[in-house]
């Protein structure tokens, strides 16, 4: 990474090597040697192709495009996802690929997200043999890019409350709406998009080449800025019948996509949070206050404690929910409780590190105040706290605080 927040190796190290200690409980002793293979793949090419421009796009609100395709030759599009070119990985080694591209910008691991999580998952989950043969090699290739339509102006976390719509005429479908905060959507050859028809709400692959679909860049962000987000415009928008997605009718369709997203957070947040506790570690390691080392004052080893204890449950959490996955038991209670705390801690986590950078760490010489931007939009999307904590609080009392 940039500055302070350089890429480092994630197996534990003692603390009189010069390097941070990223794997403090030995977490790393229960991966295979596959998972681990993931990781390093990803980790280099991180370290490669993201982190020597990645402050430079964050300033410039730069979307990268031609990593597209090279993130495609890595293998970690629609990595979890069997068949049409797709690799076929485990839970946890999609979790790792999340940590390391989150580890160099949100931004990135965002990508991989709408394109695999969201996109792919829900042509491979409710479309036609058709569909994901048109589809899903291009998208596992980068050769295309696919973004996932469901929240609005006016309905974020109640997407029940959509107003896009979808009526018959003819043999056709004609839609109408709006969409706001979807990532991609100016960059994307086709939009998963949701709307409200007679018989409830139900998906469609709606190509951006389509008569009367528009895509707008939101571009006054100053969150995810090397990413791409938008609002989409759908006027009198006609697709033919076999444009709906068959298998994807009612909210559970897309629901169940946003549940793979949530739980690539649960992994992506612990490589910002890592970053951010390396370039700590290190700038209070160097810095001389009162004739010695920062990192020797007791508060400032109790920052770095306090960080570290966080990170390492947080990672031991993610570990859990991946082989629950793989063991087919995960629950959308679990993925909320490990989406709350992962995020809500890294965020913490990035705060705190910047105390200890003092001023610097508002500059784009350390890593820090981009993670904390850009981590506070995943905090808000694919469910904010309170949707996930009132999640967590129906799975432990059987009651429901929300309609």
């Amino acid at each position: 990474m940039a500055g302070d927040g350089a890429q480092h190796d994630g197996t534990a190290r003692g603390a009189g090597t010069g390097e941070v200690d990223a794997d403090l409980l030995g977490a790393s002793a229960l991966l295979t040697e596959e998972e681990l293979g993931w990781q390093r793949r990803v980790r280099e090419f991180v370290a490669a192709r993201i982190a020597p421009v990645v402050d430079a796009d964050f300033e410039d609100r730069h979307f990268r495009r031609e990593l597209v395709r090279e993130l495609g030759e890595l293998g970690v599009l629609g990595m979890h996802l069997r068949g049409h070119g797709c690799a076929g990985a485990g839970a946890v080694s999609y979790g790792l690929a999340c940590m390391e591209l989150e580890a160099g910008d949100s931004a990135w691991r965002t990508f991989v997200s709408v394109q695999g999580s969201l996109a792919m998952s829900a042509i491979a989950r409710f479309g036609t043999a058709e569909q994901q043969e048109q589809w899903l090699p291009a998208m596992a290739a980068g050769r295309a890019i696919g973004c996932f339509g469901l929240t609005e102006p006016g309905a974020g976390s109640d997407p029940a409350a959509m107003t896009t719509t979808a009526r018959r005429d003819g043999g056709d479908w004609v839609l109408d709406g709006r969409k706001r905060w979807i990532g991609l959507g100016s960059v994307a050859d086709v939009v998963v998009l949701w709307a409200r028809a007679e018989d409830g709400v139900r998906g469609f692959l709606v190509p951006t080449s389509a008569p009367g679909f528009s895509a707008h860049d939101i571009d006054n962000k100053l969150s995810l800025r090397a990413s791409v987000q938008c609002e989409l415009h759908l006027d009198s928008v006609r697709l033919p019948a076999e444009a709906a997605l068959p298998g994807a009718v009612g909210l559970r369709a897309p629901f169940s996509c946003l549940g793979e997203a949530r739980y690539g957070i649960v992994w992506g947040v612990l490589g910002p949070a890592r970053e951010c506790i390396a370039a700590a570690v290190r700038h209070a390691r160097r810095r001389q206050v009162f004739g010695k080392a920062l990192a020797e004052l007791q508060l400032t080893q109790a920052k770095v404690a306090d960080m570290v204890v966080e990170h390492q449950k947080a990672l031991l959490l993610a570990l859990h929910l991946g082989r629950l996955k793989e063991a087919g038991t995960l629950t959308p209670a679990q993925v909320s409780v490990g989406k709350l705390n992962n995020v809500r801690e890294a965020l913490e986590i990035a705060r705190t590190a910047r105390t200890i950078l003092g001023g610097d760490g508002v500059t784009s010489d350390y890593p820090v105040m981009r993670h904390m931007a850009n981590l506070e939009s995943v905090r808000t999307y694919e469910g904010t706290d309170e949707v996930h904590t009132l999640v967590v609080g129906h799975a432990v009392t059987g009651l429901r605080a929300f309609s």
